[in-house]
């Protein structure tokens, strides 16, 4: 822009702001423009309600208005429902040997839920620990509501406030119109259970849709565990789709899952040990239409904000029944209900999930009934474990003793054709042949193991069992044991802290990998005898976090480990003997080679021909 066109801009804004300046009201005039209006607003409630005139006194008058005020805009917003939309809030208890729970008479909700026999455990300013009573669904900002048709708008049950009725461990809260419309909810708390009977009735009430009404519950979690990133990682919604297995919002992120109409069993907000579920009339499941998880910031005293949107199929007049779970995640007792609800328990799916749940667990539970301490129970199962998996570990140490004994004809082999890699391994290859070894012999047995201690890997975080269950330095086998809190923090995924178990583990699998491989001829690939002391080092941040439980399980498994070892080379084993077996082997005539050997083989000798021939035009090329 030119000069004289930034000149003019300036001099209009200049000029409207005066002209603003100028002409905006005094406060005298916005008070008395606020007086006229209340004398409007007055006249004309005087005018609707000739009663009022026949009052004499001002002092009346003023909180007559006032309320009449307000009933007009109860009235413009809640329509034939204005009546029940105000009132004073009134607490109701049920409770039982497991559970309190806290019911409040607007929206006939539940407050809160006290969990007797589990805590919460806090961190002060100085790190120290201590326990407070844990409680679910207390945060004023939930949500658990029905939208109630009326007048072209939809009411939500949240904003009515009902009559209260306690019979026993019954409790019903009945909001009423002066027209006779009724909402009836009903909740029976049942003895030594976490699971309520709950209902609702409509009197009166027509849903809009074909589908019944429409719910929506709105749960914003709070951080039960100490380790907060690990349990955002095991908290979702979690739904269970009509004759269909269950089913999860993302764990680790914000998602949202569009159901359309679906028919759903059951829909459960789950923390990593905790659950609130509500479970369908078998004969008449709801229609899921949206489920939703949003992560909240770190700052926030919240983990997680769950929501699900569904209808519930109830119909004028008639009783809709329900059931309700409130507390933990406690997997006979899910299963008990026969609905999947144990299916919320991040075990694992497919083969992982079934060893978790049928055979690491009921073993647990078998061992736990007998010997007090979890930790305890740990090294006895890794000690049953380790002689029921003996005999695999047994073929793999019998196959590094037989590999050690052709060490020294290895080493002659390869001094041989140290400048032809690829003869060098061919002749290798030939040499394990003629001996009968097999270099992945000590292999194949861990591989075997895998699927073992992958399940044990969901099996620690996800069972409640270790939940504040201490062992030796660890307080929470659920959760990181904190050796050493440091005074400055490391990448999220690392923590503030020293977890030694997790130490202890990275040193003995470093000993464990020199004692097991010092005797493997790695020439061929030399990167992969470093490597191995490396793989070690790069988990010592991922596990630093994880539950102490599984690095409690994999510090005294490598010690096992290295126990069996010792043993079996230095007491089983005859060296001599073994020699004399591969000798005895080699004299044996040979069938042919044929399968995956020969081709192998095949292969190799073709890509040394391809060498060859590269190597012998580069010398002609150099000519």
């Amino acid at each position: 822009m030119e000069k004289t066109q930034i000149t003019g801009v300036l001099l209009l804004f200049l000029i409207m702001t005066g002209w603003w300046y100028i002409n905006a009201p005094s406060p005298e005039e916005i008070e008395e423009y606020k007086r006229v209006q209340d004398s409007i607003e007055q006249a004309t409630l005087l005018e609707e309600n000739p009663e009022i005139k026949n009052l004499n006194s001002e002092s009346v008058v003023a909180p007559v208005l006032s309320d009449s005020v307000k009933n007009l805009q109860l009235q413009n917003s809640f329509g034939e429902f204005a009546q029940v939309a105000s009132g004073t809030e009134e607490i109701v208890s049920l409770e039982n040997d497991k559970i309190k729970i806290d019911f409040t008479n607007k929206g006939g909700i539940i407050k809160q839920a006290l969990i007797k026999d589990h805590m919460k455990v806090i961190k002060d300013e100085d790190g120290k620990e201590s326990k407070v009573p844990l409680f679910l669904l207390e945060d004023s900002k939930n949500r658990f509501e029905y939208f109630i048709p009326s007048g072209g708008k939809e009411i939500s049950t949240m904003d009515m406030y009902s009559q209260v009725s306690k019979t026993g461990n019954t409790v019903s809260f009945t909001a009423q119109t002066p027209t006779g419309k009724q909402f009836i909810q009903s909740y029976t708390l049942k003895d030594s259970s976490y699971l309520l009977d709950y209902n609702i009735q409509t009197i009166g009430i027509q849903p809009e849709s074909s589908k019944g009404l429409k719910f929506r519950w709105k749960n914003y979690l709070d951080k039960l565990e100490l380790n907060t990133n690990f349990e955002k990682s095991f908290t979702s919604v979690y739904f269970k789709k009509q004759d269909e297995s269950s089913d999860y919002c993302n764990c680790r992120g914000d998602d949202e899952e569009e159901l359309d109409g679906e028919k759903l069993e059951w829909v459960s907000h789950v923390n990593q040990f905790f659950n609130t579920s509500l479970i369908a009339d078998k004969a008449k499941p709801f229609y899921g239409t949206e489920m939703r998880t949003e992560m909240m910031s770190k700052d926030s005293d919240d983990m997680k904000l769950l929501e699900s949107t569904a209808y519930v199929p109830v119909e004028n007049g008639t009783p809709y029944a329900m059931q309700m779970y409130v507390g933990p995640n406690e997997f006979e007792t899910l299963h008990g209900y026969g609905n999947g609800l144990e299916e919320i328990i991040p075990f694992g799916r497919s083969i992982f999930g079934s060893i978790n749940r049928w055979v690491i667990r009921p073993a647990f539970n078998f061992l736990s009934g007998m010997i007090g301490s979890k930790g305890v129970v740990i090294v006895v199962l890794i000690f049953i474990l380790k002689m029921l998996l003996y005999p695999l570990m047994y073929k793999m140490l019998y196959s590094q003793a037989k590999m050690q004994a052709l060490k020294p004809e290895i080493e002659k082999n390869s001094l041989k054709f140290k400048d032809d890699p690829q003869k060098k391994q061919m002749e290798s290859m030939k040499m394990y042949r003629e001996y009968g070894v097999s270099p992945l012999g000590g292999c194949w047995p861990m591989m075997l193991q895998m699927p073992i201690w992958y399940a044990l890997f969901r099996f620690f975080p996800a069972s409640i069992t270790f939940r504040q269950e201490s062992f030796l330095w660890a307080n929470d086998l659920s959760s990181y044991d904190a050796f050493i809190n440091l005074p400055f923090t490391m990448p999220e995924f690392i923590g503030s802290h020293i977890s030694l178990f997790t130490v202890l583990w990275a040193v003995s699998t470093l000993i464990y990998t020199y004692y097991n491989t010092k005797h493997m001829d790695m020439s061929a690939n030399p990167a992969m005898k470093y490597v191995q002391y490396l793989m070690p080092l790069m988990f010592l941040g991922f596990f630093n976090t994880y539950a102490s439980g599984l690095t409690c399980y994999m510090f005294f498994s490598n010690l096992f480990n290295i126990m069996q070892t010792v043993i079996t080379k230095k007491y089983v084993f005859d060296n001599d003997k073994i020699l004399a077996e591969l000798n005895k082997e080699k004299a044996k005539p040979k069938k042919p080679k044929t399968g995956f050997q020969a081709r192998l083989e095949d292969a190799m000798k073709q890509q040394q021909a391809v060498q060859a021939e590269k190597a012998k035009q580069s010398g002609k090329k150099k000519k």
